[in-house]
C-alpha cells in the first residue's frame, strides 16, 4: 500500500501536471520516462527519489520544487515543533538586518547593548550546533542573536563594527542552512542576502566568496541549479587571483574547491554528469593542494578530501551512477570529516546509492545509522523521506522494523 505522503506528493505532481495542460505522456517524454512512470508517481507507487527528476517536473510544470515536495513538514518527534516555533522571529530580526545594511534611517533599537566577545561567542556556538546536525539548537539560537547583532550594528562605530558585519554574516549564512533544512527556501534566500550586504560592506573578497557559496546553497534548494553554477562561476573568476598566486591564500584555495563542489551538484540536478564529475576532480585538486588534514570550519564549507567525497556521493546518485560516485575520491575517510552535518548528508547519499545499486537492506542500515546520529535532520531530509517511501514499496522484510521506524519518525503515515 503507499504511504499518505507518497499520494500527497503524487497528487501535486498530478495538479502541476494538470495545471501546465500536460498530458501525462507529455510529461513522460519530456523527463525521458514512460507514461506508466508518471502514472505511478501519481498514484503513489513510485517516490521522488532525485533531485533532478524533481527540478525537472517542477521547472517543465512551472511549479515551486517545495511546494512539490510538501515542505515544510511539521514533524513532531526530535524537536521539530520547537523549531518551527522560532521562525517568525527569526524572520523579523532578519527583516531588521536587511534595513539596516540598506542604511534605513529612523530605526529604533530592540534591546539592550551586547558585548562583542559575548556576541562572537555566541555566532561561534550557532556554527557548533549547525554542524552538529542540530536544527532544533540552531533554530533556538538564532533570533536573540540576530537581533543583538541588529543593536550592534546601530551603536558601534570604527573597528568594532567591522567584526560585527562579520559576525552578522557568519550567523546569516548559518541560518540559510537551518532554514533550507526546515524547508524555508524564500527565508533562507534573506538570510543569504543579508550576509551578501554585510559582505558588500566588509569588502573582503574571500567572505565575499564564502556568502557566494549560501547563494549556490539556496538557489540549489529552489531547484535553480543553472542560476547556482553561474553565482558559483562568478565567485570563482573573483576568487582565482587569490587562490592562485604564487603565495595563495589557503583560504581563497579552499573557497575555490567548495565552489567547485556547488558548481557539481548543479551540473549533477541538471543531468551533466561529465560537467559535474570534472568539477569534482578540480575540488579534489584543490582538496590535495590543502593537505589531508585541512577542513574549513571556519568559512563553514568545512571544505577537504572527505566533503570532497560527500559531494561526488550525491552526484553519483543525481546522474545515476552510484557506484561511480562512491568510488570517486579513493582514500577519503568521511568519518574524519569535522561536521556531523556533513557526514550525515553522505549517510543519507550513501544509502540513496545502495538502494539504487539494488541493496535495499544495507540502504536501510545505512539511513537508520544517519538517523541515529542526526534525528531531525535526517527525517527532515526531503530525499531521505523519498527513500523511506520506496524500501517501503518495495519491502525489506530483514529490516522491517528499522523501517517502520523510519517510516513512524517521518510521519510518513497518518
Amino acid at each position: 500500500m503507499p504511504l499518505s505522503s507518497d499520494e500527497h506528493i503524487g497528487t501535486r505532481v498530478r495538479i502541476a501536471r494538470n495545471a501546465a495542460g500536460l498530458t501525462q505522456v507529455e510529461l513522460a517524454d519530456f523527463l525521458g520516462r514512460s507514461e506508466d512512470w508518471v502514472a505511478g508517481v501519481e498514484n503513489g507507487r513510485r517516490a521522488l527519489d532525485r533531485y533532478s527528476v524533481i527540478t525537472a517536473i517542477a521547472d517543465r510544470c512551472d511549479v515551486d520544487v517545495v511546494w512539490l515536495l510538501g515542505q515544510p513538514y511539521r514533524l513532531q518527534r526530535s524537536g521539530g515543533s520547537l523549531a518551527h516555533a522560532h521562525i517568525p522571529a527569526l524572520r523579523t530580526g532578519l527583516r531588521r538586518s536587511n534595513l539596516i545594511l540598506s542604511g534605513h534611517p529612523g530605526l529604533d533599537l530592540s534591546g539592550m547593548p551586547v558585548d562583542l566577545a559575548d556576541l562572537r561567542r555566541r555566532t561561534v556556538q550557532a556554527n557548533q550546533a549547525r554542524q552538529a546536525a542540530n536544527l532544533p539548537k540552531v533554530a533556538t539560537l538564532l533570533p536573540p542573536l540576530v537581533e543583538d547583532l541588529n543593536t550592534a550594528l546601530l551603536m558601534v562605530e570604527g573597528p568594532g563594527r567591522e567584526d560585527t558585519l562579520r559576525l552578522l554574516a557568519d550567523a546569516a549564512r548559518t541560518a540559510r542552512m537551518c532554514l533550507n533544512q526546515l524547508g524555508y527556501p524564500d527565508l533562507a534566500w534573506s538570510s543569504a542576502e543579508v550576509a551578501a550586504g554585510a559582505a558588500t560592506q566588509l569588502g573582503d573578497p574571500v567572505v565575499q566568496a564564502a556568502v557566494a557559496w549560501d547563494r549556490c546553497g539556496a538557489l540549489l534548494h529552489q531547484a535553480t541549479p543553472k542560476e547556482a553554477i553561474a553565482v558559483a562561476d562568478a565567485a570563482l573568476r573573483d576568487l582565482e587571483p587569490y587562490a592562485s598566486a604564487g603565495s595563495a591564500d589557503e583560504r581563497a584555495v579552499s573557497l575555490r574547491g567548495a565552489l567547485h563542489l556547488r558548481a557539481a551538484i548543479g551540473h549533477a540536478r541538471r543531468g551533466h554528469a561529465d560537467d559535474a564529475w570534472a568539477r569534482i576532480d578540480a575540488a579534489l585538486e584543490d582538496a590535495d593542494r590543502l593537505g589531508s588534514g585541512w577542513y574549513d570550519l571556519e568559512a563553514q564549507t568545512v571544505f577537504g578530501r572527505g566533503t570532497v567525497a560527500v559531494h561526488a556521493a550525491e552526484a553519483g546518485v543525481e546522474v545515476d551512477q552510484p557506484d561511480t560516485g562512491l568510488k570517486r575520491v579513493p582514500r577519503a575517510d568521511v568519518d574524519d570529516v569535522p561536521s556531523k552535518e556533513r557526514r550525515t548528508h553522505f549517510a543519507i547519499d550513501k544509502a540513496r546509492a545502495l538502494h539504487r545499486m539494488g541493496r535495499h537492506s544495507s540502504a536501510v542500515v545505512k539511513l537508520r545509522e544517519a538517523a541515529a546520529d542526526a534525528p531531525y535532520y535526517t527525517y527532515a531530509d526531503p530525499m531521505a523521506r523519498a527513500l523511506v517511501s520506496d524500501l517501503a514499496r518495495v519491502t525489506v522484510p530483514s529490516q522491517a522494523s528499522a523501517l517502520s521506524g523510519l517510516i513512524r519518525n517521518m510521519a510518513l503515515i497518518s
